[in-house]
Order: C-alpha cells, then sequence, then structure tokens
C-alpha cells in the first residue's frame, strides 16, 4: 500500500511540475503581448534549430555504431552480413516490384484503376458486318459508331451487331476515305456503351495497351477479343492525314475499327493496320478533332430504279432486304401477292438476314416481265453467320409505273463452285 501511495504522490508531483512549467512557459510568451510575434519566431527557430541539431548527433551516432559493430566480434561481424543481405534483397524484390507494375500496368498507379477495364470494352465493341467486309467499331457518342473506312467500303448498309447478338442497320454514315475513318449513325441511343475519346493522348515508353476487336469477323464465335501489348512510338506518314500509335501487338483481320486503350480502359486510338509483331492505330485525339468535318463523299449509297426493268426491280427489291429498308421492299410486292401476306409476316421471314448480296440480275430468256437472279444471303444465327446461295425467277407485273414481284421460283443451291459466281 505505501508503493502505491508513493507512487501515485511521485505522479500527481510530476503532473503539478508540468502543469507549472507550462504556465511559466506560457506566460512567457505571451506577455509582454506585444512581443508575442517576435517571440513565436524566435522560438520556433530555436526548437527547429535544436531538433535539427539532435537529429544530425543521433545519424552521426548511428552510423558510428554501425561502423563499429561488425569489428566489435566475430558474431557481430557475421550478423551484420546476414542484415547486408537481408537489405539488398529487399531493396532487389522493391525494384523488380516497381518494374512489373511498370510494365504490366502503366503508369500513374494505373493497376489501382484497371479492374473492370477488359470488361467494359467487352460490352461496349461492337461487330460491323458488310457484304465486302467485316470488322470492329464502338460508340463515340450515344448514337454514333466509329470505325475504319475500310470495313464500311462499297458498303451501302452495314450491320452493326451488339455483344447481346442483336443488331441494327446504321440510317447514316459519314467518313473521311484519306483518313480511312467512318461514323456510323444509329436510330437508338446506347449510353451506357460509350467509350468518349480523348482531347489529349499523353503514352509513355513501353506503356502497356489493349486492343479490342473480333478476330476474323463473324466465322470467330464469342466476345470481343483482348489482346495486350506495349507503346512503341508516334508516328507520322506523308501519305496520310493522321498520326498513328505504334506498338508491339499482332492484330488480326477483323479487329479493324475497335478501340485500343490503356490499362484503365481509356481510348486512345482506333486499330488500323497490322503486320507480324508490329500494328499502327490511329491517334483518338486526332480522330476527334476530324469527326465533325466527316462527309458522305466517298460512301456507297443505295442506287435503284425499279420502274426501269424488271430486273432492276428485282435488284432494288433485294437492295432493300440488305439495307433492312423493308417498308421499301415490302412496296415493291405486287396487289396479287399481298393477298397471301401481310408486312408483319412478310418481314418476319427475314428477321435474320445480315446481307443480300445480288450476284446477277438480267431479263430471262425472251420474257419481258421475268428477270433471272442469282444471289446469297448471310444470315445471323445463334450468334453466327450462316450463308445460302439462291437462284431462280422473278415474274414481275407493272402497278403504279412501277415493276411490283409477282411470281418466284426461287432454290437454294448447295455448295456452288466458282463458276457459278461468273457464269
Amino acid at each position: 500500500m505505501d508503493y502505491f501511495e508513493k507512487l501515485s504522490k511521485k505522479i500527481r508531483f510530476r503532473w503539478k511540475n508540468l502543469a507549472v512549467r507550462l504556465k511559466a512557459y506560457f506566460k512567457r510568451l505571451f506577455f509582454p503581448f506585444y512581443l508575442f510575434p517576435t517571440k513565436l519566431f524566435t522560438y520556433s527557430i530555436y526548437y527547429l534549430v535544436k531538433f535539427a541539431i539532435k537529429l544530425t548527433m543521433a545519424i552521426i551516432g548511428l552510423i558510428i555504431d554501425c561502423v563499429v559493430y561488425p569489428f566489435k566480434s566475430l558474431k557481430n561481424f557475421l550478423k551484420s552480413i546476414f542484415i547486408i543481405a537481408v537489405v539488398l534483397y529487399l531493396l532487389a524484390s522493391l525494384f523488380v516490384i516497381a518494374d512489373y507494375l511498370r510494365t504490366q500496368y502503366g503508369w500513374y498507379g494505373k493497376f489501382l484503376c484497371s479492374f473492370g477495364a477488359k470488361e467494359n470494352l467487352q460490352n461496349s465493341v461492337v461487330r460491323i458486318v458488310g457484304g465486302y467486309s467485316e470488322g470492329s467499331g464502338f460508340f463515340i457518342s450515344e448514337d454514333r459508331i466509329i470505325t475504319n473506312f475500310h470495313v464500311i467500303a462499297y458498303e451501302p448498309s452495314p450491320k452493326i451487331i451488339f455483344p447481346d447478338g442483336s443488331f441494327v442497320t446504321p440510317n447514316k454514315i459519314l467518313g473521311n476515305e484519306d483518313a480511312d475513318l467512318a461514323v456510323l449513325f444509329t436510330e437508338n441511343r446506347y449510353p451506357d456503351r460509350v467509350l468518349p475519346l480523348p482531347d489529349n493522348v499523353l503514352l509513355r515508353q513501353d506503356e502497356p495497351l489493349i486492343a479490342t476487336g473480333y478476330p476474323l469477323g463473324t466465322s470467330l464465335v464469342g466476345k470481343a477479343t483482348i489482346v495486350r501489348g506495349n507503346f512503341v512510338d508516334f508516328r507520322k506518314s506523308s501519305k496520310s492525314p493522321v498520326v498513328y500509335l505504334q506498338t508491339n501487338i499482332s492484330l488480326v483481320g477483323g479487329m479493324s475499327g475497335g478501340p485500343i486503350a490503356d490499362q484503365c480502359g481509356n481510348v486512345v486510338g482506333i486499330n488500323t493496320l497490322s503486320l507480324a509483331g508490329l500494328s499502327l492505330y490511329i491517334s483518338a485525339d486526332q480522330v476527334k478533332t476530324m469527326v465533325p468535318s466527316f462527309t458522305d463523299q466517298g460512301i456507297t449509297k443505295i442506287e435503284v430504279d425499279p420502274s426501269k426493268s424488271p430486273e432492276e426491280a428485282v435488284r432494288a427489291y433485294y437492295t432493300y432486304l440488305k439495307a433492312r429498308r423493308m417498308r421499301d421492299g415490302f412496296n415493291l410486292l405486287s396487289e396479287e401477292y399481298l393477298l397471301k401476306t401481310n408486312f408483319q409476316e412478310w418481314t418476319s421471314r427475314f428477321k435474320d438476314i445480315l446481307d443480300v448480296n445480288v450476284i446477277k440480275s438480267e431479263r430471262y430468256e425472251n420474257t419481258n416481265d421475268t428477270a433471272f437472279v442469282k444471289f446469297m444471303t448471310k444470315n445471323w444465327v445463334n450468334n453466327e453467320t450462316i450463308v445460302h446461295y439462291y437462284e431462280g425467277t422473278w415474274q414481275t407485273v407493272m402497278e403504279d409505273d412501277v415493276y411490283k414481284m409477282l411470281k418466284a421460283k426461287i432454290v437454294e443451291v448447295e455448295d456452288p463452285d466458282y463458276l457459278w459466281f461468273w457464269e
């Protein structure tokens, strides 16, 4: 009991002494009050200098102890060797980890924002399918998709296939053939799929990048493919109006028009050209500045005249199916044909058609109202393209100054040889 009383008295004495000292310190600091600013400045300098001196002496003492310690005994020397080895190993590990983060995730802590970037790209990139080419694209705004011009070249009505397998036809196409860029406009808006273009693209040497697209087009089913690589440099060609990003990624046909992004999923370029181990991408910031100047110059347009002849009417009929202009195609059906169908039933026959390519449409023998036609269709079935080949005749009838479809004798051709396309 005596011990605790003594300890209690000792603690109270120390607190009381501390309180007295603090009271005296603040009295000296604040009074007289007009000297307070000067005292505050001088006291601050004094304690900073005092702390710096003590810290310096402590460091010097520690260094001396470290130098002397290994030489006091063999045991201390061996301990020092072990400690130095462990420190060097930890330092080397830190360098390895830092280099791994730099090469795998990029700069500025991009490994922290990379989670979910892959899934977002796969859910946003779409297929672009035409009669002559296939590629990829992505939304740069709620109703606009960017892709390469060569993907939609000679194609007036490419199809936009979404990751869920549904597809639509753009209602307008603008582009710049020299820059190899095109924008497809959609009737509906898709705000959740937008991958905005940046105002400025800043990349470091060897920064990791990810390219997204559909390799081999519709012949390879499944989600968009993610291909990883590293940024090499910016390139410029006198034959092109755009600046390219060069990477060590090897793109595959079908990925043209898709985005290349940093580890955070921020778009930095458009997939354009690839050779073995080398790919070029149009810089995304330049694309953003060029899009407003796109025109319909060089864009293939639908030009048909069903009033000209039976064969031109048949060509127009299948061209409207190709373009998904279903009302225009339905209007080319004769009154007799319409007795056995309606718009809803007729359109349901063609709900899975991606493309119709008329190979030949010509007057049938010596008739005045019948056309012989060869055509192929590309159908989207279970997220896969199925190609069918057909040939036969369409009898037409003149109604409202237009040749309209009356009777068809069309048969499917199984595995045609190459002569079928030329005869």
